[in-house]
């Protein structure tokens, strides 16, 4: 009825065997990680809180070296630097990545597309967004992880941009891709360059504002200490920021760090959309209160803008890839209703 002494002993010694030997066939996952984001902005905060979680869940197994405001290489070459091995993953976008095919534009930025960050996401996870993500990404060795997106940008600027014509030969920053062809088209002169050449640029005059972030991400990168004039709502931009990590590296990770990775992909976009809410709301307030100047357009001009952008699509599609993201993107607005 009872086990003897010695073989309740070796049985406990078994255990501690089995327990052991499960430690030591615990996988770890090291990953080296850049964004383009300073850890002083709010999304860099909350990459931070991204990393502190997989961490937490993974039960320290997965292990991040976390480079801030593209440390290692210019935030345009991110992706290229962790397809070739010298990072990991990339927290950038894709957007930045047009050059080598238009279709990167539709895995990150319909500039005006959707309306808020929720919709977006639905696309991604109750449309077929991983799935045409992934078909362009693993043809660069990257494997899309998920999506964070803080919400529509507004625009900083040394000039009142109350509507359309204010873009008139209005020298602004502005990111790769096709946000440079439609600003172009309504008379703006867009100057691509880095994320952290920003300030010093229009400190100095060189452009007379920038198409950077968010109202609250732009306060982060001091640029309403030069720039008095900005918009609010956002309407021009909503750039989904990605997690992408090299393919041979994600293929031969355990399906439970995968897992983590999405679901703590899934929190962080759930996490950002709702603090940038609450952060830009505040930061409006803030910003009147300082005498900066938050201009609201009319539903005349945004109608202007729109029908800019729709064309621009068309335009900028001129690829097999691009063409089937964009009509994946069409037929998902129309069936929301927020396209006819």
């Amino acid at each position: 009825m009872f086990k003897s002494t010695k073989s309740i002993v070796g049985l406990a010694g078994a255990v501690a065997l089995g327990l052991a030997a499960g430690t030591a066939q615990a996988e770890e996952t090291k990953l080296r990680i850049q964004t383009h984001f300073s850890p002083e902005t709010l999304s860099g905060q909350l990459a931070a809180e991204f990393i502190e979680d997989i961490t937490a869940m993974s039960n320290g197994e997965i292990k991040v070296e976390m480079f801030y405001a593209s440390a290692v290489v210019k935030s345009a070459e991110t992706f290229d630097a962790a397809a070739t091995g010298i990072l990991d993953c990339d927290m950038t976008g894709g957007a930045y990545q047009t050059g080598k095919n238009p279709a990167f534009q539709f895995t990150g930025d319909l500039m005006g597309g959707y309306t808020n960050p929720y919709q977006q996401m639905a696309w991604l996870l109750h449309g077929d967004g991983y799935t045409q993500i992934n078909a362009l990404y693993n043809e660069h060795n990257m494997e899309f992880v998920g999506w964070w997106i803080p919400g529509p940008e507004s625009l900083s600027s040394t000039k009142p941009i109350r509507n359309v014509d204010d873009f008139k030969n209005w020298k602004f920053r502005s990111p790769p891709g096709m946000a440079t062809m439609v600003f172009k088209n309504m008379g703006a002169s867009p100057i691509v360059m880095d994320f952290n050449e920003i300030f010093t640029a229009l400190e100095s005059g060189i452009i007379d504002g920038a198409d950077a972030a968010n109202l609250t991400n732009n306060v982060g990168l001091g640029l309403y200490d030069i720039a008095e004039h900005t918009n609010f709502p956002g309407f021009h931009s909503m750039p989904a920021d990605h997690l992408a990590c090299r393919k041979d590296i994600w293929d031969k990770m355990p399906d439970s760090h995968k897992a983590i990775m999405k679901v703590g992909m899934q929190a962080l976009a759930l996490k950002n959309a709702t603090a940038n809410e609450v952060k830009n709301a505040q930061t409006a307030k803030d910003l009147r209160a300082k005498g900066i100047n938050l201009y609201e357009w009319s539903p005349e001009e945004l109608g202007k803008y729109r029908d800019a952008v729709q064309k621009g699509w068309v335009e900028f599609a001129t690829t097999p890839e691009a063409k089937a993201l964009l009509e994946s993107h069409i037929s998902f607005l129309k069936d929301l209703g927020a396209m006819k």
